[in-house]
């Protein structure tokens, strides 16, 4: 079959590449031998790295807010949101983001979301009362009490607390992400995501309880209980603290940026669909970012090719829909060498070269 059109929405390698950086190697590959394709790129993000990229080519009357807040570990930094009218768009990686902290400095018993509070008061104070929160790629597993700590400092009146905050009744807030876990027990927040942002298998226990306590009490508090439901477990349980305490909507991420992209609209003359991440396996299939790419593709009987850094699950990958799936990163090379930037970059390359040999 001949090539005319591809479109490329590749998400970001994690800790290697962004969906921007990944994308671009996509394309020069797709140019360098075949020139004549009619290609359309997309910067995707399913809630957590990229999302403001991602959306900040959506509309161009978005405005880059610049502040100063505190990162995990109460450091100050600088970090960003748009601002669209009475709109923000925030990520939450920008004040609690894993890759804000040294690999040996990880450990969520002292990691906080306090910047995530501190960039919601910015926004709040800066016009906006529609907020929409992507949330992934969190450093922290507190449940999102220090974002409710900072919100009573910055907003409450003096000796205040929350219910006290009127400027947070009058907002609508929208979080995104591909986290549909509680937010404890066995599939929560703690035990689920608690390892890969540095807890030992001590803490796992220690995480749990403290966010079961702080439901309970903030239970008691409002009369409802928001922990079980669906994206609770997000971010370190600020998917919890968004819906317990600001009665915030859950959406997939991914879904909530391919509408706010034109996707479909966008491959219904299309040949093929690129995507891919960091690693596929069969987790790839429960809503993340390249299976909504999937379900959409093949709803217009466009074929999708997954490229992704390592492929795990592959034959499970192919049944489920995936015309290809395979892994960029050669097995005779060390993860530590594949994680490398301009290696990435090189074998994306191979890979599309030789899928449209």
């Amino acid at each position: 079959m001949k090539i005319r059109k591809i479109v490329t929405a590749v998400d970001s390698y994690k800790g290697c590449l962004s969906s921007a950086e990944a994308n671009e190697a996509v394309r020069n590959a797709i140019i360098s031998c075949a020139p004549e394709t009619n290609l359309q790129s997309f910067t995707v993000s399913d809630g957590g790295e990229g999302w403001l990229d991602a959306f900040g080519n959506v509309s161009d009357n978005s405005e880059t807010v610049t502040m100063q807040l505190h990162d995990p570990l109460m450091r100050l930094i600088k970090a960003k949101y748009l601002k669209n009218g009475d709109k923000a768009i925030i990520g939450t990686a920008q004040a609690a983001g894993l890759e804000l902290i040294e690999e040996e400095q990880r450990n969520p018993m002292r990691t906080t979301s306090y910047g995530v509070g501190e960039m919601i008061a910015h926004a709040l104070l800066n016009g906006c009362r529609q907020l929409i929160v992507g949330l992934g790629g969190s450093a922290v597993s507190d449940a999102g009490i220090g974002m409710i700590k900072a919100l009573v400092k910055l907003l409450a009146p003096h000796d205040g607390k929350f219910s006290d905050i009127d400027i947070i009744k009058d907002c609508k807030v929208t979080i995104a992400s591909d986290v549909e876990n509680p937010l404890c027990g066995q599939n929560g927040a703690a035990y689920v995501f608690g390892r890969q942002k540095g807890a030992t298998e001590d803490m796992l226990a220690a995480l749990d309880e403290r966010a079961r306590l702080f439901a309970e009490i903030s239970a008691r508090h409002f009369g409802y209980d928001r922990s079980e439901g669906k994206g609770a477990g997000a971010a370190g349980g600020l998917g919890y603290a968004f819906m317990e305490y600001m009665n915030a909507k859950y959406v997939s991420g991914a879904e909530l940026l391919l509408d706010a992209i034109g996707f479909d609209e966008a491959i219904k003359d299309a040949d093929a669909v690129i995507t891919g991440e960091g690693h596929s396996d069969k987790q790839t299939l429960m809503g993340k970012l390249p299976c909504s790419i999937l379900h959409r593709a093949r709803k217009q009987y466009v074929p999708v090719w997954l490229i992704s850094g390592k492929i795990s699950d592959k034959e499970k990958l192919l049944k489920n829909g995936f015309d290809k799936a395979l892994a960029v990163s050669p097995d005779s090379i060390t993860t530590e060498e594949a994680m490398k930037k301009n290696v990435a970059k090189a074998n994306i390359e191979k890979t599309v070269r030789e899928l449209l040999s």
